[in-house]
Formats: structure tokens, C-alpha cells, sequence
């Protein structure tokens, strides 16, 4: 028997062992794998995940599905971190480090930002979300989905959608459709702002009106010689710049 929803958590939990059985295999868990599951909830993947991974981390907020964890798995395969995840240290887990979970709807963005910071830790990540948020992580430029987590999360990773899961999936059913989205860092050699902060606010203002030219929305972080120097319109708007855009007009506002 499932355990009553907290809606303060935006718990929705998945039930169709089908779709399980897809995230599994879009995972791909092999013996040895370092891996954090985010969310556990009661269980239904980590016991897939288990098979395979040991010992298995997992991160779970609410204390009774907590518990639960601990009563039903072994301490020494599943190790459960009682807590807030964007509390929690994944550099303190062995590298390469998997991510892998159901995300929360209502906190997801924080939690990609706060995956996103630890990238040179991570070796991929798998998630379910709700499909609006994956549809605007994978977005391409002057398309309505792209904007600042667009570019902040292609700026580490790359991205792919891997397959869509319906609400007749989940209990209770969520309002919305959700999707699995696969996220690997691009590595060392992907291109680098000079100075992340500015890069960040930059972006950040490029995007608080959408409709505002670059020359009227970024004015406060890149002048005329910025756009002049990396080779840019100030007349676009930010949503046609690419990532390495982005970059280059960073570097030249810095």
C-alpha cells in the first residue's frame, strides 16, 4: 500500500513497472557504478537500481519514506541520506558519480542548478521530469521552450530526451505529462566563459524579458564595443544566441 502524498514535497510516485523497466535501461546501471538516486520515494526503481549497483546512495526529504528505506534494504546495499538534496554534498560520494531520480516538479530547477555546480564530479545523469521542464532543458535557440536553463545546462552538458511517460504512470497522477532526459557533462574542452559569474548574470538578464533587444536587456553587464568585439547584433534578441554566444559576448563584455 502506497503511503498517503505529501503535496509539500510534490510527491506524484511512479507505479507502471513498464516505465521502470525503460529507466532502467535508459540508466544502463552496471557493477562498480557510483551512484546517488534522487527521491526514492517508496522504492520502486532502487530496488531495480540495486540489483545491479551496491552499495546504492539514495537521498530521501520525507523521514517516514526514509525509514522505510532503511527497514526494507539493507544498510550495506542502500544507503540512505536523510534529507533536503540541495543540502546535500555530492562531491562526497566517489567519482565518476551517476545521478539518477524522479524530480520533485516543484523544485526541479534548483535541484539541476545544484547538479549542474558539481558537473566535473558527475559522470551522467538520468531524470524524470515534467516534460514541460525537459523540453526546455534540450530546446535549440529561437525556439519558444529556449531560455536561461536551456543555456545554463548546455553549457555543461549535453543533452538528449530520451522518452515521454504519461501521468496513468504515476499515483496519484500528476496533471501534466513527464519525460526522461539524459544529461553528460561536455568535459574539459568545452567552451568556457572567462569570468562564470558575469557569463551567468548575463544570460540571467537576456532572458527577464524576452521580448527586449540584447542592446536594452544586457546594457548593464555588455556596452556597444562588448557586442562590437564578439561579432554580435545588439539589435537580436537572447533567445536566438547560441551558448557559444553567450560565451563570446561574456568574454568581451569582461
Amino acid at each position: 500500500m502506497l503511503p498517503p502524498p505529501r503535496k509539500r514535497f510534490g510527491q506524484h510516485f511512479l507505479t507502471d513497472r513498464h516505465y521502470v523497466g525503460r529507466i532502467v535501461e535508459a540508466i544502463a546501471p552496471r557493477e562498480g557504478d557510483s551512484m546517488v538516486e534522487i527521491g526514492p520515494g517508496t522504492g520502486i526503481l532502487t530496488q531495480e537500481l540495486v540489483r545491479v549497483v551496491h552499495p546504492l546512495h539514495v537521498v530521501e526529504i520525507d523521514r517516514d519514506l526514509a525509514r522505510d528505506l532503511r527497514e526494507r534494504f539493507d544498510p550495506a546495499s542502500v544507503v540512505v541520506h536523510e534529507g533536503d538534496v540541495l543540502d546535500f554534498d555530492f562531491s562526497s560520494l566517489r567519482p565518476p558519480l551517476r545521478v539518477v531520480g524522479n524530480l520533485p516538479y516543484n523544485v526541479s530547477t534548483p535541484i539541476l542548478f545544484h547538479v549542474a555546480g558539481k558537473e566535473a564530479h558527475v559522470h551522467d545523469c538520468t531524470f524524470m521530469l515534467q516534460k514541460e521542464v525537459v523540453e526546455r532543458m534540450v530546446a535549440r535557440p529561437a525556439t519558444p521552450e529556449y531560455g536561461r536553463l536551456s543555456v545554463m545546462l548546455q553549457y555543461r552538458f549535453e543533452m538528449a530526451l530520451a522518452f515521454r511517460v504519461p501521468p496513468g504512470a504515476f499515483t496519484p497522477p500528476p496533471k501534466v505529462d513527464s519525460a526522461v532526459v539524459r544529461m553528460r557533462p561536455l568535459g574539459l574542452d568545452r567552451p568556457r566563459a572567462k569570468d562564470e559569474a558575469r557569463f551567468e548574470r548575463l544570460v540571467a538578464a537576456a532572458f527577464t524579458q524576452r521580448r527586449k533587444t540584447l542592446r536594452n536587456a544586457v546594457h548593464a553587464f555588455a556596452g556597444a564595443a562588448a557586442f562590437d568585439a564578439a561579432g554580435i547584433d545588439p539589435g537580436r534578441r537572447g533567445e536566438t544566441l547560441s551558448v557559444s554566444e553567450f560565451v563570446r559576448l561574456s568574454d568581451a563584455a569582461a
